[in-house]
């Protein structure tokens, strides 16, 4: 143990010393750090949680310790492990826990070190750390936030690529480009920044599978688990049933379908929205529409860009709407919406009683029929729903018209990730 904590310091300061891309959830977690409040940041398995923390913390005194050791995580006394972080970091104002769900009854520990007084910052790559059972676990204070792989705004930073109010025809066109790199790659830190390939995203894939389900949920049918888990990657941006996956995958039991998926979402590797009703029983019974954390892993697993680009889009759009809400704390609700008309509305923004903004996601918006489609289930929706800000991102025009006695607003996917 003494070994692995010296070897995780070294590390650490290796890392520390290195240039960082600014992420957009700095700002949420700045705003907490000297207060007496735990902070927990969760996030899918290699999104950058750890990188960002250090970055939280640089100029400060903290000792760092990474549970993502199987050494660590089968001990049984935990506070042996603070005599070796204050052998090598001495007293320190912050103490940084990496993926310390792999710890059993981390809870516990972290409650008594928060009581002792240790100003904490944890990570993990489980929802669970974001539930409810949050509120349960960790008995003291704490602020929640999740982080995800890299926004667009990130992505064009470390492209170098400055973002302005106006651009010229020219940057324009290579700010499309961007876009289109953007959503071929996904925003994976070493995808980007390293430039790591298709190869390095499949084997993500199968490693989130195998140590984030596998082994924490002690599945037996490891197969029947990774073929759901790619074929949710496959119907991203798509409606799906329990009893459908149950029959199409054939399961033994829709029960066994729910399990599953729910292991997967816990782990940040899909999500789901709920179709909208006012009332909670037809939420609950009606078909979910499932996306993937990021659409450079939706590629690696070998299907086709050009095919598949609204629908990356609209992947693209779920995602930053979740990290949006994560960025600003609020408590706004995402839905679809749907009639029996097969009326459809890509996203239903719910802020407290009221829907305050409907969004629907077209990329071929020149055809008439399809923005008459698209339009026409925006403004039925409005009505239904009694929203007026409505809104229709495209890939590349922008402007205002009037629809049915309604203003809709037309704004690129490049604009509108820009913030």
């Amino acid at each position: 143990m003494r070994q692995i904590i010296k070897r995780q310091k070294q590390e650490k300061e290796q890392v520390t010393g290195s240039d960082f891309v600014r992420r957009d959830l700095t700002v949420k977690i700045d705003a907490y750090l000297q207060q007496d409040i735990i902070k927990v940041v969760t996030g899918v398995r290699r999104c950058g949680k750890s990188i960002f923390c250090f970055m939280v913390l640089r100029g400060t005194k903290f000792g760092y310790v990474n549970f993502d050791e199987k050494e660590l995580a089968g001990l049984e006394n935990y506070d042996v492990i603070l005599r070796y972080v204050q052998e090598f970091y001495g007293d320190v104002d912050y103490l940084f826990l990496d993926e310390v769900q792999n710890l059993e009854n981390w809870e516990l520990w972290v409650n008594s070190l928060h009581r002792r007084g240790f100003n904490l910052l944890i990570t993990g790559s489980n929802a669970k750390l974001l539930s409810r059972e949050l509120a349960t676990h960790l008995t003291g204070r704490h602020i929640a936030v999740e982080l995800f792989p890299f926004s667009f705004r990130e992505y064009l930073d470390v492209a170098g690529f400055h973002i302005r109010d106006e651009y010229t025809e020219q940057e324009r066109g290579i700010i499309l480009n961007h876009m289109k790199k953007y959503m071929e790659v996904g925003g994976f830190p070493e995808v980007v920044v390293k430039g790591y390939d298709y190869t390095y995203l499949q084997t993500l894939f199968d490693s989130i599978i195998l140590k984030d389900v596998v082994q924490r949920y002690k599945v037996r049918y490891v197969d029947d688990l990774y073929n759901l888990a790619r074929f949710l990657m496959s119907s991203f941006s798509n409606e799906v049933s329990y009893t459908k996956l149950k029959n199409t995958l054939k399961f033994r039991s829709v029960h066994t379908v729910q399990n599953y998926v729910r292991y997967l979402e816990e782990t940040y590797l899909v999500f789901h929205l709920d179709r909208f009703s006012f009332k909670q029983r037809e939420q609950i019974k009606s078909p979910k529409k499932v996306y993937a954390v990021d659409t450079g892993m939706v590629n690696a697993l070998a299907f086709t860009f050009s095919e598949n680009i609204g629908k990356l889009m609209e992947n693209t759009v779920a995602v930053e709407l979740l990290r949006q809400r994560s960025c600003s704390g609020s408590r706004l609700e995402l839905y679809y919406w749907k009639d029996q008309q097969h009326r459809e509305v890509d996203f239903v923004i719910k802020e407290g009683a009221d829907v305050a903004r409907l969004i629907q996601v077209c990329y071929d918006i020149d055809d008439p029929k399809t923005k008459e489609r698209e339009l026409k289930s925006l403004v039925k929706a409005a009505g239904e729903l009694n929203c007026s800000d409505l809104l229709v991102i495209t890939w590349d025009w922008e402007g205002k018209v009037e629809f049915k006695s309604c203003d809709i607003r037309f704004v690129p996917l490049w604009r509108w990730l820009q913030g």
